[in-house]
């Protein structure tokens, strides 16, 4: 049974999506109540955090028994001596994988509450603590000091300042607030800084804050493949077209051993800082980062051999990662989806645009790797039969590693071109918690079973550019 609500959608989005999953090819492979399980199950899982918290080892620095060392011993110091492992992944040798404990069903609620937004609250299911700008509601009493159940306000419908809260809200668990009432909505301006430190979360998953920061990158599992699937060598030239925060290209860069050029792209001002912040963070050189808008990153004039960021000329890059803008509807936990039905389809004519410029800006014989963390057809599969009939230079080739499952059916893809591509799916395992008996009696083996399977929902193809003749 779903311990959270499954997640909700603008009526328009629901009929989209019920479409998506209940096509003709889906249905005539699974049957109509398989397709229809499937779905629902897929609704659930993603109102719900994954079953694993997965960190990426900045290898550039460190190695990965060394780091697994000391975060095991900083997660020993958070959980007041509990043993919660910390796993080695088999196939992606620079993750360490911590086990989440929860949903934790006992924990008992108090009359002095605290509201955050739905963001702030995702956040706290996934380890964080409750920051001042999350805050839209406090009991009238609240004190620095006291203990608070703190509630999430999926709908956004809760007044900011308000003293009592009466609509949907979904508890997240306790914890004891740092300022009172008055000082988190003074009137001098927003507040910043910790508002709540969760003692008892529903879900028990480590904080990261300021946790071995040049040691450690926060990132979901099925990202860290997208960089090993790439599999960038040193000495190369790639291009990483829309790169903020800089998770992938700082991942790239550390493959490379730091040799080579990665030119991150990304057109928004802030997002490019926070690239150069994390590239400086792991100290890692190779990276360029520019405020580009990828769709024009394709020079039209002659290049002046100096220049160094973009535009660039045709067949430019060794490799190049299109882990492109989408509708998120794979980020996990979510259990309210607010963009409209015009936004979910928006997203399919900019990653052709980004697309068809990756294209030309590829070598012969060089990789792109197409990536999405959402689960449409018509921002994944689609888009694979769309660029295989627009592009006779590109193939489809195996990925390695191949963790998540086969593409799925409805875009026209054949069998055999479907199990090239690789789709993370939610729904391929059944909703599940965990607790502290449970974990210590499983096997290693299953838990990265499931760690493989519970993450969020996320896309992967990768091709290759034909030589000319």
């Amino acid at each position: 049974m779903s311990f959270f609500p499954k997640i909700s959608f603008q009526c328009e989005v629901e009929e989209y999506l019920t479409k998506v999953f209940r096509n003709n090819e889906l249905i005539t492979a699974l049957g109509g109540q398989e397709a229809e399980n499937k779905y629902q199950s897929l609704l659930s899982r993603l109102s719900h955090p994954p079953s694993f918290t997965t960190v990426r080892v900045n290898t550039h620095l460190a190695s990965v028994k060394h780091v697994k060392k000391l975060l095991f011993e900083e997660i020993q110091k958070q959980f007041k001596g509990l043993c919660v492992p910390v796993l080695e992944h088999p196939e992606l040798q620079d993750i360490l994988l911590i086990p989440v404990i929860g949903p934790r069903r006992d924990l008992k609620k108090h009359p002095s509450e605290v509201i955050v937004g739905a963001q702030c609250g995702y956040a706290v299911l996934r380890g964080a603590h409750v920051y001042v700008p999350g805050i839209v509601s406090a009991s009238r009493f609240v004190k620095a000091g006291d203990l608070v159940s703190v509630y999430s306000d999926i709908e956004g419908k809760c007044k900011r300042g308000a003293k009592e809260f009466k609509g949907v809200k979904v508890f997240l668990g306790n914890g004891i607030s740092e300022l009172s009432r008055s000082e988190i909505f003074s009137s001098s301006g927003p507040l910043k800084g910790l508002g709540v430190r969760m003692i008892e979360p529903v879900y028990l998953s480590p904080s990261f804050d300021n946790v071995l920061p040049s040691h450690l990158f926060l990132q979901n599992l099925p990202s860290v493949v997208v960089s090993h699937i790439l599999n960038p060598q040193p000495g190369e030239k790639v291009l990483d077209m829309c790169a903020a925060p800089g998770g992938k290209a700082t991942h790239l860069a550390t493959l490379m051993h730091d040799q080579g050029e990665v030119i991150a792209m990304d057109k928004i001002a802030n997002k490019v800082k926070k690239i150069k912040l994390n590239a400086e963070l792991l100290q890692l050189n190779c990276i360029k980062a520019f405020c580009y808008d990828g769709t024009k990153a394709l020079s039209v004039e002659k290049r002046e051999d100096e220049q160094e960021g973009p535009p660039f000329s045709p067949e430019s890059f060794d490799r190049i990662l299109l882990d492109a803008p989408c509708s998120g509807m794979g980020q996990r936990p979510n259990m309210a989806y607010s963009s409209t039905l015009k936004e979910v389809t928006s997203y399919q004519p900019l990653q052709r645009k980004l697309f068809t410029v990756a294209v030309k800006l590829l070598k012969p014989g060089g990789v792109l790797v197409y990536s999405t963390c959402t689960i449409t057809l018509s921002e994944n599969e689609e888009q694979v039969a769309w660029a295989l009939k627009r592009f006779p230079c590109l193939q489809l080739h195996p990925q390695e590693p191949h963790i998540g499952g086969e593409g799925m059916k409805g875009a026209g893809l054949r069998l055999d071109q479907l199990k090239l591509l690789q789709r993370f799916d939610p729904a391929a395992v059944t909703l599940q918690g965990m607790d502290i008996n449970s974990l210590q009696d499983s096997r290693e083996d299953d838990l990265i079973s499931l760690a493989n399977k519970d993450c969020i929902g996320f896309f992967i193809a990768k091709f290759i550019k034909s030589k000319s003749k």
